[in-house]
């Protein structure tokens, strides 16, 4: 397995099935598994759950164009770890400086809801871009199924560790593993989330894995 699926991947018929449907419906849109964001010699790496289908389905960068990269990328310019504007767009110039960003699940998802069996063969992709991140120190786990798929990356079982916002955990190699529930508007608008709760959980972060 490649560090990264090939447009036309298959492993998950479902996804597979829903990425074509969508090529049908909207052929000017990405449509494919989408990449990672940011420099491989990365100190932190951000893991999202699934690409958004009006987000980076459309626009084939993660969390660009849907509600949840604003308050992703307003807190990463505001640590210092991206420069430029996010204007939603791919091409808005903005770049990620010691952070990068990856998707536990590669292909967008029916209702934003991947399947088991669905984030178990796209870990494979995971397990192995972290392995290429020579100089990561800290993970930043958004939601649940990102922090178990990180688990599950580094071979360890899901009774490592809880998932708990602002939760750390130290993983193999000295890695940090902090959680955060995930930046979606969902979170947002019932106030599960706040643009200081997700600060402060970047924030130790950073503190922790500068230490």
């Amino acid at each position: 397995m490649s560090a990264q699926p090939a447009r036309d991947c298959a492993l998950c018929p479902r996804l597979s099935g829903f990425r074509a449907a969508n090529h049908a419906k909207f052929p000017g849109w990405f449509n494919a598994p989408v990449p990672c964001f940011g420099p491989e010699n990365a100190r932190l790496l951000v893991v999202g759950l699934a690409p958004g289908l009006r987000g980076a389905n459309r626009t084939g960068r993660p969390f660009t164009g849907d509600f949840a990269g604003h308050l992703l990328y307003a807190t990463l310019i505001k640590y210092g770890l991206a420069i430029g504007v996010y204007a939603e767009r791919p091409d808005d110039g903005l770049e990620l400086r010691d952070c990068r960003i990856i998707n536990a699940v590669r292909c967008v998802p029916p209702e934003n809801r991947p399947l088991p069996a669905e984030i178990a063969a796209c870990n494979g992709f995971l397990a192995r871009d972290i392995a290429a991140m020579t100089q990561l120190r800290g993970i930043l786990a958004l939601g649940g199924i990102a922090h178990q798929a990180t688990l599950r990356a580094f071979g360890l079982k899901q009774s490592h560790a809880k998932f708990s916002h602002g939760a750390m955990t130290e993983l193999p190699g000295g890695i940090v593993l902090a959680d955060s529930f995930h930046v979606s508007r969902l979170n947002t608008n019932t106030g599960r989330l706040t643009a200081a709760m997700f600060e402060a959980v970047v924030g130790a972060l950073l503190a922790r894995i500068a230490a």
